[in-house]
């Protein structure tokens, strides 16, 4: 039963209002340092938090120089991930390699929200492509994610209920027919936000602010790394779709389905968590993500050798946008803004 504040004892109030002043974070052994570490690097103020999946992303921006630690506090160590306190052309940032798939990404992102300052999150990665409307190192700013392994798996020979089933008696060789497996109904993700009912969605969009900003960017992408070099320079591509699940996805028929289907252009493990994750409590969130592979029948050069440079050109974008939003936000009319 909830209680008033009034009702509580003086000395238990004080308590509270005390612990409210700073990080909340549980009584775990050795977490009093951790505390201090956390609340030191806030008062820095307002930071944006930068997370990637890949080990091979995160060495992409340990080699780039773009991130210059703080040399008063370099790092926190928290839940078993190192939470990187620094700044990126003059914006202060905290990056976090999360992991791969979507829990991974949800927690690093949910920590990242719930025990540090931060004013927005940006994920940049690497991702397969769907068909031929992207090339090998392009970049992608979607505006819309989705998480397509979220799935009913439906009795054998039960009538068909939406317009997007993954059927598998159609993929039968030679001839297309039922199949045991019978077919599956994609579900749509139950998102609960800040002062909304929880509401079933299939799409997530990216922050529309944050995506107008990022559709103002000029950056010359790379074309070549230490063993490929691509035909002609990539792009940077706004406004497709993205899809993510807990799965790396080597099948063309598959691929095809998808596109087919849900009209994306980039697949993933993990945009949609982060997305989701930001979107609840209403943060603003973008995604860039580079071109490595063709997600199966492709020819397995790419995605060994251009890994690197996808991984190189999402953050060359990252990079420039988060230079962008920093300058925006130590603008007099933003400070005002927050006075």
């Amino acid at each position: 039963m909830a209680m008033e504040l009034s009702s509580l004892p003086l000395v238990l109030l004080l308590c509270l209002l005390a612990g409210s002043s700073t990080t909340a974070l549980p009584a775990l052994p050795g977490m009093d340092r951790v505390r201090q570490q956390v609340d030191r690097a806030n008062r820095r103020g307002p930071s944006i938090g930068l997370v990637m999946s890949y080990v091979a992303e995160d060495n992409a921006l340990q080699a780039s120089g773009y991130f210059r630690p703080w040399r008063v506090q370099p790092f926190v160590d928290l839940y078993g991930r190192r939470f990187h306190i620094g700044s990126i052309r003059g914006a202060n940032v905290i990056y976090a390699l999360t992991g791969q798939r979507r829990l991974n990404a949800a927690v690093t992102v949910q920590t990242l929200l719930d025990v540090f300052t931060v004013s927005g999150i940006v994920h940049y990665g690497t991702a397969g492509s769907s068909n031929d409307s992207m090339s090998f190192g392009d970049v992608s700013v979607p505006k819309l994610v989705a998480y397509t392994g979220a799935w009913t798996w439906k009795k054998f020979k039960s009538l068909k209920e939406s317009s997007t089933e993954l059927n598998f008696g159609q993929f039968n060789i030679p001839d297309g027919g039922e199949n045991l497996l019978g077919s599956l109904k994609y579900r749509n993700e139950e998102l609960y936000s800040v002062g909304k009912p929880m509401e079933e969605v299939f799409w997530l969009p990216v922050d529309s602010a944050w995506f107008n900003i990022a559709e103002g960017l000029k950056v010359n992408l790379e074309r070549c790394n230490d063993t490929f070099c691509l035909p002609k320079t990539p792009q940077v591509v706004h406004g497709l779709k993205g899809a993510s699940a807990d799965m790396f996805l080597d099948n063309a028929e598959y691929r095809k389905f998808l596109f087919r289907e849900f009209a994306v252009s980039t697949i993933d493990e993990e945009s949609a968590a982060v997305v989701m994750t930001t979107t609840s409590p209403g943060v603003p969130v973008i995604v860039f993500r580079g071109v490595s592979d063709l997600a199966g029948g492709e020819p397995t050069w790419s995605s060994t050798s251009l890994m690197n440079l996808a991984s190189i050109n999402a953050l060359k974008v990252a990079v420039e946008f988060i230079a962008t939003i920093g300058r925006q936000m130590s603008t007099p009319s933003a400070q005002s803004s927050k006075n």
